[in-house]
């Protein structure tokens, strides 16, 4: 791939990030909630203040939405085992029936998207998802120079 790769991918990705955010997500949850039910997902429970941090949010909004979270059963507050002192947040049942049920409305909308075209436009498509995979994978945030 040319040294322009990033320069072309940038608008596609962006529109695709628009017509997903454009979906309703069910329950009428935020970016940021749906943002935060994901990461706890993947990582495991994790204290609030690390929540705002990842998330690019102060820590009282992060109090308030893991309240709200919280008070939907989407998310519990437990004990920290190595700080008896500390919380920490993890997903409930709900919570990640909540993250099933919104992800399958993208996949649906992504769906609709890719009938659209042809064949082999679709195959093409299919054969690059591996690599944006590991592309997104990455531990490292990437800063550019």
């Amino acid at each position: 791939m040319d040294a322009t790769a990033g320069t072309q991918l940038m608008p596609v990705l962006a529109q695709l990030i628009r017509v997903v955010r454009q979906t309703d997500a069910p329950d009428g949850l935020s970016l940021v909630a749906l943002a935060v039910l994901r990461r706890l997902e993947a990582g495991g429970s994790g204290r609030i203040s690390e929540l705002a941090r990842v998330e690019r949010a102060s820590q009282p909004g992060m109090t308030q939405l893991v309240g709200r979270l919280e008070r939907a059963d989407l998310v519990r507050r437990v004990p920290d085992p190595h700080d008896g002192r500390g919380v920490l947040v993890e997903l409930t049942d709900g919570g990640r029936a909540q993250l099933a049920r919104t992800q399958a409305g993208y996949a649906a909308t992504l769906d609709t998207l890719l009938s659209r075209l042809d064949e082999d436009d679709r195959a093409a498509i299919a054969a690059a998802l591996p690599a944006l995979g590991r592309l997104v994978r990455a531990d490292t945030p990437v800063r550019s120079a």
